[in-house]
């Protein structure tokens, strides 16, 4: 059962490739979307990481238990949300399966690379959306690579310390989860520790330096972390959270402007930001998504964020260990 090649409004190309690579599957049964995923599973994972995203469409997917059983059948590797430290508060649906982003539907989630600012990131991330919302709520997805040519050649000092420096970031986590926040992911469940002695420890091994704040919350400073990432193929990545920190890490107890710096503690220059968000922007593709859409989205070569939405909006995640 081969998959049809298919064009959405507004597609990208980059070196004569669309963004997204669009498949139309057109599986009559669950049964035969786990095949085909099961057979097609190298295929894809290459063609995500030649595009950046491969949008999968035709596929009967309705409930999160569908969403897993295709997952599950492309065989890659488990990265659970429990292992994971990321600092989205999320919802578990199965073991493999969880909502994307509890955050209010008002706030936006702007461009990252998933989980670029701990010391593991997945490789790959696969999104399904079970209820489309009634407006907005597209997911942005940008290529990175394209991104970091660009930036290189506008901006060659910010991109050399990128390069050279690194990024260290700071977050400070709740006691309890923040379910109002889109990074109110609880100290206790990041680092899956009931008490601040095992959150100490699993800091000090990940290389992590920390302050206690008054009322219980945790401010964490990761160590130093590339900000660029090569992909293998003679392209390079921005890879990084910057974006998304810069302009988006702000809540009840964080401040954008205190949230990240280069590996050697020196500020980045907002002007230089300004220029690599902007250039995002021109790269970026909104998906707008259809009820059982699934997404592929190589987390090394292509960011992605949330819109703003109003109604439903129930798009599921599972991730992929590197």
């Amino acid at each position: 059962m081969p998959a049809q090649h298919n064009s959405v409004p507004d597609q990208h190309e980059y070196r004569g490739q669309p963004f997204p690579l669009a498949l139309e599957v057109n599986a009559v049964s669950l049964e035969d979307a786990c095949a085909w995923a099961r057979e097609h599973a190298d295929e894809l994972d290459a063609q995500a990481a030649a595009h950046g995203a491969v949008l999968l469409r035709g596929m009967p997917l309705a409930t999160p238990e569908d969403f897993d059983a295709v997952v599950t059948a492309f065989g890659f590797p488990v990265f659970s949300y429990a292992d994971s430290l990321s600092n989205a508060y999320r919802i578990n649906y199965t073991p493999r399966v969880f909502s994307a982003n509890e955050a209010p539907s008002e706030v936006t989630i702007f461009l990252h690379h998933e989980m670029a600012q701990t010391p593991s990131p997945p490789s790959k991330l696969f999104f399904f959306c079970q209820t489309a919302p009634t407006e907005g709520g597209a997911t942005p997805i940008c290529r990175s690579d394209i991104l970091w040519e660009h930036l290189a050649e506008q901006r060659p000092a910010f991109a050399a310390d990128c390069k050279n420096k690194g990024l260290k970031y700071s977050n400070v986590m709740p006691a309890e989860a923040d379910k109002e926040s889109g990074m109110g992911r609880s100290w206790q469940s990041t680092f899956s520790a009931e008490t601040r002695e095992a959150a100490e420890a699993q800091m000090t091994t990940l290389g992590y330096t920390w302050q206690w704040q008054p009322n219980g919350d945790l401010r964490a400073t990761t160590p130093v972390l590339p900000a660029v990432c090569d992909l293998g193929d003679g392209r390079h990545s921005f890879f990084n959270q910057l974006i998304a920190a810069f302009n988006g890490w702000k809540d009840t107890r964080n401040d954008p402007a205190k949230s990240i710096t280069f590996g050697d503690d020196t500020p980045l220059n907002p002007e230089d930001v300004a220029t690599a968000s902007t250039l995002a922007d021109q790269f970026t593709f909104d998906h707008n998504w259809q009820p059982g859409d699934l997404v592929l989205i190589d987390n090394h070569t292509a960011m992605h964020g949330r819109r703003t939405f109003k109604g439903t909006r129930k798009v599921l995640a599972s991730l992929v260990a590197g």
